[in-house]
């Protein structure tokens, strides 16, 4: 479905967002206990804890999905005034993102710090903080998700939407510390496209607000299924 495939694509740019991409080698020296130094020297490094953080955020992202699902199945009754503003909102958000317009307290970045603790539930712990504590900075590209969430026919369809967006951060940020050497390389080279894929993804978050406001979401995701039947077993 159209829906999951922009939940995806959204998670991959607040991975790649400003606040995040470079600060993952910080996380994932913090997360598996070890220097830079000695993560770019090893030939293998750890993935279990940098999964569990990644199961961390997943945790919270995901509940927010099923309460903004909730609270739109309980606004049912309104469910074309709810259309309205899920619309209105995402196309708000998504020229914030495009730079068009300038929301300030999205602007609004808070970092949580934690304490190393090398037990098995330490990186989902930390993980959760970071899905709380950075949610300001990724606020309207996980806003929009969360809208989108909100009009959603039922939990089950709001909550996949967000595993998928959790997905889309959470999938590079396991290769990140598969491959650290190779990022490292990568991270610096693409700081200068950051902006572009930010805007290309808040262009996508236009397009998608505009397809709500006049009701042809739906239409879409039937089109998209036609060409590509495979999709269905994600409906």
């Amino acid at each position: 479905m159209f829906e999951l495939i922009v939940a995806f694509g959204a998670g991959l740019i607040s991975f790649l967002s400003p606040c995040v991409l470079p600060l993952i080698p910080g996380y994932i020296s913090y997360i598996t206990g070890n220097s830079l130094s000695e993560l770019i020297e090893k030939k293998k490094v750890n993935l279990t804890p940098i999964i569990l953080f990644t199961v961390g955020f997943s945790i919270v992202f995901i509940i927010f999905g099923a309460a903004s699902t909730f609270l739109g199945q309980v606004l049912l009754q309104n469910s074309y005034e709810l259309r309205i503003v899920a619309g209105l909102l995402i196309v708000v958000l998504s020229l914030h993102i495009l730079g068009i317009i300038n929301i300030k307290f999205l602007n609004y970045e808070k970092r949580i710090q934690t304490n190393t603790n090398t037990n098995f539930y330490s990186p989902i712990l930390i993980g959760m903080a970071f899905a709380f504590g950075w949610t300001p900075c990724i606020g309207p590209i996980l806003g929009s998700i969360l809208v989108l969430a909100a009009t959603e026919e039922s939990i089950n369809k709001g909550i996949l939407l967000l595993i998928f967006y959790s997905l889309g951060l959470a999938l590079p940020f396991i290769l990140s510390g598969y491959l650290i050497q190779k990022f490292l390389i990568f991270s610096k080279n693409f700081k200068k496209n950051i902006n572009l894929v930010t805007k290309i993804g808040g262009f996508i978050l236009l397009i998608t607000g505009v397809l709500i406001l006049t009701n042809q979401l739906q239409a879409l995701g039937y089109y998209l299924l036609n060409i590509f039947p495979f999709l269905q077993n994600f409906g």
